[in-house]
């Protein structure tokens, strides 16, 4: 039964103690709506104050705003206090060149530090139950993640300990500078979708229905819908099997790191201010001593404390690993801009370069795309999306780009750089430019220009993604104008896959 599996979940992962002030994000759907309703009659039991947070993501117009007045309908029903918002995920995606998801997740987890600081909340509970986690280690999977990420959705987490500013038109966090430590908490995440549904039908709960649920151009439903029930036509119990793998992974991951820290903390010499650091200096006889496990989990601690990453891929990784055995002067790009610079004794992991955050692609690397199609990308939390568009306008955000379909010769492929290349940038009246020139006058930092992705045919180069398309491949009046143009539009854009 659902709610002796949530209690089980929540006292044996002492997800939260008696007497905490608890904010519950609930859309509406099935999954918030059990795990609201559960946690009000263990409430009682538990000593536990319930305040209730909804945000109208502002994506579904009049079927959004319905499912905000059911949740403050429900909030009154039930004598809850609650928070909402309605803010503009859209414009912020644009304003900040996110995917419409990154955007949403950004925007829903600020708000709900919001209102746990507004309701003096210990923890925020969401909804996440064992089918998300299935979803969510075969998304990683499929990125390429070890074993932080194949250990899937940790039952607890802090996304607090930071200062966010949370504007809202609706409640009384507006403006606000806030410096708060909260716990993220998963209390369903042993329970399945199907007792999930079984609960609400018990209990006469009436969720709402989000139609995006079943669209299949995004990647997790993809997944859910398609992919995830023909894996279990080759093994039935595919999803308690992976969510047991997950369990394992975490085991690991945690000894592993417990060791990391316990060799970092000994041997890491910070460069500049112990509690802000510009950088790390080690010693390369004791790195290379340890085992191989052990020197790229120290890598990647330093790339985190420097960057604050969740998701780093093992081929930068391992690249700078190799380089720390090379003579001094050898030098390895690291995530975001970060320099691995190797010297005769010691070699040290700094801020060298600035570099937003982009998709890259591995040197070399060649995917070839077709109109439909979602990839991720290897070793990066970012993803790559090509579809048909009626809308001709070209994209506000810095990762998107249209293009008319009938002057794409060939094949379409995303790759890197080629050497003596050119192209005609859009807005120079076709004149054409080297990639280079091109490069230097964007101020690319020169160590990321084998990175940057470039979307090409068998002829040209088609866009420079984050920075210009061009003018041979851009839809003209002319184009709109011919019959049947709508469909000939493509719309191709990056998206982050981060959980």
């Amino acid at each position: 039964m659902l709610r002796d599996k949530l209690y089980s979940t929540l006292y044996e992962q002492r997800l939260v103690a008696r007497g905490d002030t608890l904010v519950v994000g609930v859309s509406g759907g099935p999954d918030s709506l059990a795990l609201l309703h559960a946690l009000k009659t263990l409430a009682p039991e538990l000593d536990l104050k319930l305040y209730v947070a909804h945000l109208n993501h502002q994506l579904r117009g009049a079927d959004a705003d319905a499912d905000e007045q059911f949740v403050l309908w429900l909030a009154r029903e039930w004598h809850l206090s609650v928070a909402n918002a309605s803010w503009d995920v859209r414009g912020y995606a644009k304003e900040n060149g996110l995917s419409i998801e990154q955007a949403a997740r950004n925007l829903r987890y600020q708000f709900l530090l919001g209102a746990a600081r507004q309701a003096n909340a210990q923890a925020i509970a969401v909804a996440h139950n064992a089918d998300d986690q299935v979803e969510t280690i075969l998304m990683h999977w499929l990125r390429g993640a070890g074993l932080s990420g194949l250990r899937g959705m940790a039952y607890k987490s802090e996304i607090g300990n930071q200062r966010s500013e949370v504007r809202s038109q609706k409640s009384e966090i507006e403006n606000q500078k806030l410096e708060i430590r909260v716990d993220l908490i998963r209390p369903l995440l042993d329970v399945t979708r199907a007792e999930i549904e079984i609960y609400c039908l018990e209990n006469n709960l009436q969720p709402r229905v989000d139609e995006s649920n079943f669209d299949t151009t995004i990647l997790r439903n993809r997944l859910r819908h398609e992919v995830i029930p023909y894996l279990e036509t080759l093994n039935p119990n595919l999803r308690t099997v992976l969510r047991h793998s997950a369990l394992a992974a975490a085991d690991d991951y945690d000894y592993v790191r417990q060791n990391v820290l316990g060799i970092f903390d000994r041997m890491g010499r910070p460069i500049g201010a112990a509690s802000a650091p510009d950088g790390f200096v080690f010693d390369r006889k004791w790195f290379r001593a340890l085992p191989v496990n052990l020197q790229r989990g120290v890598l990647r601690e330093a790339v985190s404390r420097l960057r604050r990453l969740k998701n780093i891929g093992f081929q930068p990784i391992e690249m700078a690993r190799r380089v720390v055995a090379k003579d001094a002067g050898a030098e390895a790009t690291l995530p975001q801009g970060l320099l691995l610079v190797v010297g005769y004794d010691d070699f040290t992991i700094g801020e060298h370069l600035e570099m937003p955050d982009a998709p890259l692609l591995l040197e070399h690397q060649e995917i070839v795309l077709k109109v439909g199609d979602e990839i991720l990308l290897a070793e990066s939390d970012w993803g790559v999306r090509v579809q048909p568009t009626t809308d001709s306008r070209q994209p506000t955000e810095k990762w998107a780009c249209v293009l008319d379909m009938n002057k794409i010769s060939g094949k379409l492929v995303l790759r890197t750089r080629r050497a003596g290349e050119r192209f005609a940038p859009k807005g120079m009246g076709g004149k054409h430019k080297s990639l280079h020139e091109f490069m230097i006058d964007e101020k690319i930092p020169r160590r990321l220009r084998e990175f940057i992705p470039i979307l090409a045919d068998e002829e040209k180069i088609l866009w420079v993604a984050g920075y210009r398309a061009d003018e041979r491949a851009a839809v003209t009046q002319e184009m709109l104008q011919a019959q049947d143009s709508a469909s000939q539009i493509m719309r191709v854009e990056f998206f982050k896959t981060v959980e």
